[in-house]
């Protein structure tokens, strides 16, 4: 009986929602303080809701797709050939960028921390954090789920550990801070961010896949995980924004070292190189599926292609990540939203759902666009 609910419940939530946490959510509270907390709020309901949405549509796609694809050979099947490889276009640009992200907030994160134990240069730090994630996606996605299963239940308990030693030090000031003056620049400041933090379409097939005959559970459990990890992330906003106030800076954890003893900010720094290790992980295995089932690429191939071009970029001096982490959450995912619109307009979905939410993600494509070149 216990078996059976991990099997079908524990880990492929555990799964889902470990794919779903990444370096995003560590600038949610930045964000927060610039665009203001009932902002934010209000963007948190909008964007979950539509996160859910978009799920619920593509999980209807998927079980009615033939197993064994990832979301480039979902567009072939449906949108044809050309969609296809403009669809994989997109979807290595954004991989390597996500995953360069990852390597650089996650190997920051363990410098921090191990460099005053051990010292070494933090180049070291780098390939360990390199080789443990590319040996794990080397393997099958059962020790994923196993990984990422008490991986999540670390960052519960590390939330749990710094919420306890940081409570005294929260002040409602900081969080409804009377000096703050909306700007009509900051309207639109949490979209991008918010949806690539709650982002996860390219995981949906895998937990089908690990659901085998229980494929009915499949809309379950992606809306408890997407819903679950939305409250995750307001709570932490709520956390961080509550203890350094203005002082909040754009990976929320190093702000924390003013307010709270070294052993809980490194804490809470290994939470954030957990998460982004996770999510680096989830998304190299997905990419490397998606190039073995739809490229037809061998296994050894696909893993090299996946794991080495972001050490790469890195070693190239390739490291400015946040402005492309926010260009990636509002345009590339943006347009991955139309894609699913017109996939879910093969199957008979209503128009009345399709035309509105392909105007969103349009809308929120062409401004990234403008602002990402400045003209906004």
């Amino acid at each position: 009986m216990i078996k059976n609910i991990f099997k079908n419940y524990i880990y492929p939530i555990s799964v889902f929602s470990g794919g779903m946490i990444g370096v995003g959510f560590l600038s949610l509270p930045y964000i927060a303080m610039k665009s203001g907390i009932w902002l934010m709020f209000a963007y948190f309901v909008a964007v979950a809701a539509l996160t859910v949405v978009i799920n619920l549509i593509f999980c209807e796609i998927s079980l009615k797709t033939p197993d064994f694809k990832r979301f480039p050979g979902f567009v072939g099947y449906y949108l044809g050939k050309k969609a296809e490889f403009f669809t994989m276009i997109l979807l290595i640009l954004s991989v390597f960028g996500i995953l360069l992200a990852y390597l650089l907030v996650g190997a920051e994160f363990l410098a921090t921390v191990f460099q005053p134990i051990f010292s070494g240069n933090a180049l070291i730090y780098v390939f360990i954090y390199f080789l443990v994630a590319s040996v794990v996606i080397y393997f099958d996605i059962k020790l994923v789920s196993k990984v990422e299963f008490w991986v999540i239940i670390l960052l519960f308990l590390s939330l749990l550990l710094v919420i306890v030693k940081g409570f005294s030090h929260i002040q409602a000031g900081n969080i409804f801070d009377p000096n703050f003056k909306f700007q009509i620049s900051n309207l639109f400041l949490p979209y991008g961010p918010l949806l690539f933090a709650l982002w996860n379409i390219g995981l949906i097939p895998e937990v089908e896949e690990m659901l085998g005959g229980n494929k009915k559970k499949l809309k379950t459990i992606v809306t408890i995980s997407t819903i679950a990890i939305s409250v995750f992330y307001f709570l932490f906003v709520i956390l961080v924004l509550g203890i350094t106030g203005a002082h909040t800076d754009p990976t929320a954890l190093d702000g924390l070292k003013k307010f709270m003893s070294s052993s809980v900010v490194s804490i809470a720094l290994l939470m954030g190189a957990a998460a982004s290790l996770t999510a680096f992980i989830t998304q190299g295995m997905l990419f490397k599926k998606t190039l073995v089932y739809d490229l037809k690429i061998k296994h050894w191939h696909a893993f090299i292609i996946t794991c080495f071009p972001p050490l790469i970029f890195f070693l190239i001096g390739v490291k400015s990540f946040i402005p492309l982490l926010s260009f990636i959450g509002a345009v590339l995912l943006g347009i991955d939203g139309i894609l699913i619109m017109l996939m879910y307009k093969k199957i008979g979905g209503k128009n009345i759902i399709i035309y509105p939410l392909s105007l969103i993600f349009l809308v929120g494509v062409i401004y990234e666009v403008l602002h990402f070149i400045k003209i906004v």
